[in-house]
């Protein structure tokens, strides 16, 4: 590793012009941390984890103190960088990224390099609750060029399945649904739910069971009609081998702030496909640099809709 001159941790709050809405609750700034590396030749790399305890068991007074640790740990590490990051990564992975992803960037990784500027498709996020605001923000969708919309569920049962059946009707095969219940559903509610829906245009229903509860998830996978996707389960190979061998899922959905690289992403992706599922990529809680990384990542490796 080239020496460093200087490492810099900042810690951010980001305000959101809209709130993001969870089934933990709406979430109204991002708890941001950038780790700034610059070399003696005057060479900068940057790197982010955004901490949203929910997505990780990390909580941003935790990861910032690590974070500041850390950076005087890595300024003297020298060919051992790699190591601390990944033994960071064991605790605090997603703080781990902002390291990692830092190092690769000032290194000059060829995965933020592309031949060209490249549109990546990304999923239009629904808040609309009553079927004319659907239309008027459908259309907008529409607009914009969204043709993979994600509706968020896991609040109220009954409610859900009357708002999926609602957006169904007014997407009526002009785009693709993606559903997400963040964990939020027991065993007996994820299976009441599937057996409620009508697949019609419904791409993938996402974790609608606690991330270490495969037993749950399971019982829910076996009677869906619409395929499955795993995010909270997944932190790396492991899961995303025993997802394989469980046939818990049919798409795995991927963060570059659980696996600390870029490296390490992109082997993750074909692991996936390797294994005969599909690999979505995306994180709704971060900002510019991770979600640009993920871009990158994307435009060679990902065909469907990124988040």
């Amino acid at each position: 590793m080239q020496a460093l001159d200087r490492i810099t941790v900042y810690r951010l709050q980001v305000p959101l012009k809209v709130p993001y809405r969870l089934v933990f609750g709406p979430v109204e700034h991002f708890d941001t941390i950038i780790a700034e590396v610059i070399d003696r030749d005057g060479r900068t790399g940057f790197g982010e984890a955004t901490i949203l305890t929910g997505y990780t068991d990390e909580t941003i007074e935790d990861s910032w103190h690590a974070a500041k640790a850390f950076a005087g740990n890595l300024a003297a590490a020298g060919d051992r960088a790699e190591r601390l990051i990944k033994e960071l990564g064991v605790k605090f992975p997603f703080t781990a990224t902002a390291f990692g992803t830092a190092l690769e960037m000032l290194a000059g990784s060829h995965l933020l390099k592309l031949p060209a500027d490249t549109a990546v498709p990304l999923v239009g996020l629904l808040n609309a609750k009553d079927e004319e605001s659907m239309h008027t923000e459908f259309e907008q969708f529409l607009t914009a060029g969204h043709r993979t919309i994600k509706v968020k569920v896991g609040f109220d049962l009954d409610k859900d399945i009357a708002l999926v059946k609602t957006f169904q009707k007014v997407v009526n095969g002009r785009a693709t649904i993606r559903l997400d219940a963040n964990q939020a559903f027991t065993a007996e509610q994820g299976v009441r739910f599937v057996k409620a829906l009508d697949p019609a245009d419904i791409e993938l229903f996402e974790q609608p069971c606690a991330a270490g509860d495969w037993d749950s998830h399971l019982a829910v996978a076996r009677v869906a009609e619409v395929p499955l996707m795993l995010d909270e389960s997944i932190y790396g190979i492991a899961d995303i081998d025993k997802a394989a061998k469980l046939e818990a899922a049919s798409y795995i959905k991927l963060k570059l702030m659980k696996l600390v690289t870029l490296d390490a992403l992109s082997k993750a992706i074909e692991r996936i496909r390797e294994l005969g599922m599909k690999p979505v990529l995306g994180n709704g809680v971060a900002c510019d640099p991770g979600c640009w990384m993920e871009g990158c990542i994307a435009a060679r490796q990902i065909d469907n809709a990124g988040e």
